[in-house]
């Protein structure tokens, strides 16, 4: 019972806000990577110096973000729409 209402609670005050940081934190990483890894796609924004320097952290992480880059979208479908206050 009380794992129930834990469960309860969280979906009605803190699922969205955690969902909402977990987005957040998706687009700041696709901005770092594109900021220090753009030159793999063309858009040199810092020296490679700094980017091979960090390459052996995020060497699982290229493959995806270049596939999330490059991904043909239509305008505006990269934002969810919320009913706030349905």
């Amino acid at each position: 019972m009380r794992n129930t209402l834990k469960e309860f609670f969280y979906g009605l005050a803190g699922y969205e806000i955690a969902h909402q940081a977990l987005e957040i934190r998706a687009k700041l990483e696709t901005l770092f990577m594109l900021g220090v890894f753009g030159d793999m796609l063309g858009v040199p924004i810092l020296p490679p110096y700094y980017g091979l320097r960090l390459l052996p952290w995020v060497v699982p992480q290229i493959e995806t973000w270049k596939r999330s880059l490059l991904r043909e979208r239509e305008l505006g479908s990269d934002h969810e729409h919320h009913l706030h206050g349905m």
